[in-house]
């Protein structure tokens, strides 16, 4: 089974309007309300193949009962923890071509909330052959909070695939999970320097091995996704296609390493149907979505280059 994280999710509200007035009253009748947060676009893209996948994470209020709803509606497993607060919501406006977001922070976790997830999440992990944790942590969680997840997982010997940013992901790297996922900003963020050429990137998966991370990919846009693992380095990129909605593809990546590392596949081919989520989320309209029937055929035409 492959349980995903969902620490900070949100009920995602698109509204789409042709234009939007300031400082007025905007009608609109093209509203979208999904179960959000990255993690749960990792969710359902492994339920898209029919992946044997697990979501928890944080939920409450009436806007984490949505959430549970949407996710039964979905016949998608889920185990989360109950909390006080309630669940955040993010908007987003699509308007002229451009897309506005306001972003709810999200609900405060206690201790008694956080120790409540470790004793869950410690039950969850002896079901679990791989862990995936997406996304920004709740307020009220320490930065660290990643990190202690990691070193429960790493005891029970179970890969742990972070995909965070910031203190998060720095601390997050010192408990030596299997896999993380930085985009190049990402990587030039912790690097601090800056990332330009390949040879930049390579320099710097090169240093985040050394820091213990087992597999390292850093995501490369339309050009794919860079891999380095056992002093191993090659790129994966897709053929050309046409983005109808990019957003989520970065979780769909991590959906498909996932999915090819719990079958047992190497490093290689499971950065391919990483590219190969990542990629056909993009094609689609919805956010964290692939069809299953095109996965098998993509992932052939992607090409794998060797760096070293």
């Amino acid at each position: 089974m492959i349980l995903t994280l969902t620490l900070n999710p949100a009920i995602d509200m698109s509204y789409q309007l042709d234009e939007l007035k300031i400082d007025t009253v905007n009608r609109c009748d093209r509203v979208i309300k999904t179960a959000g947060g990255k993690g749960l676009n990792v969710t359902r893209v492994l339920k898209c193949v029919n992946a044997d996948v697990c979501a928890t994470g944080l939920l409450g209020g009436k806007t984490g009962e949505f959430i549970e709803q949407e996710l039964d509606w979905s016949s998608i497993h889920h185990d989360f923890v109950h909390i006080k607060g309630n669940t955040r919501h993010c908007l987003a406006i699509m308007h002229e071509g451009n897309q506005t977001e306001i972003l709810e922070s999200g609900p405060s976790i206690d201790e008694e909330e956080a120790e409540a997830f470790f004793h869950e999440f410690d039950r969850l992990l002896d079901q679990a052959s791989i862990v995936t944790a997406s996304g920004s942590l709740p307020k009220g969680l320490s930065k660290s909070f990643y990190q202690k997840l990691i070193e429960r997982a790493t005891k029970k010997n179970k890969k742990f695939l972070l995909d965070t940013s910031g203190e998060a992901l720095e601390l997050g790297i010192k408990a030596h999970p299997y896999l993380i996922k930085p985009n190049q900003e990402e990587l030039a963020a912790i690097m601090g320097t800056e990332i330009n050429t390949e040879a930049d990137v390579l320099a710097g998966v090169k240093k985040l091995a050394s820091m213990g991370v087992t597999y390292v990919v850093v995501s490369l846009g339309k050009d794919g996704a860079l891999g380095y693992v056992d002093g191993r380095a090659f790129v994966a990129k897709p053929p050309k296609i046409y983005a109808v909605n990019p957003v989520g593809s970065g979780d769909s990546m991590i959906a498909g390493l996932a999915y090819g590392l719990d079958r047992g596949l190497s490093p290689e081919e499971a950065l391919k149907y990483g590219v190969t989520f990542g990629t056909l989320n993009a094609t689609e309209e919805k956010t964290g979505y692939v069809q299953a029937d095109q996965v098998e055929d993509f992932k052939e035409r992607i090409t794998l280059r060797v760096l070293e």
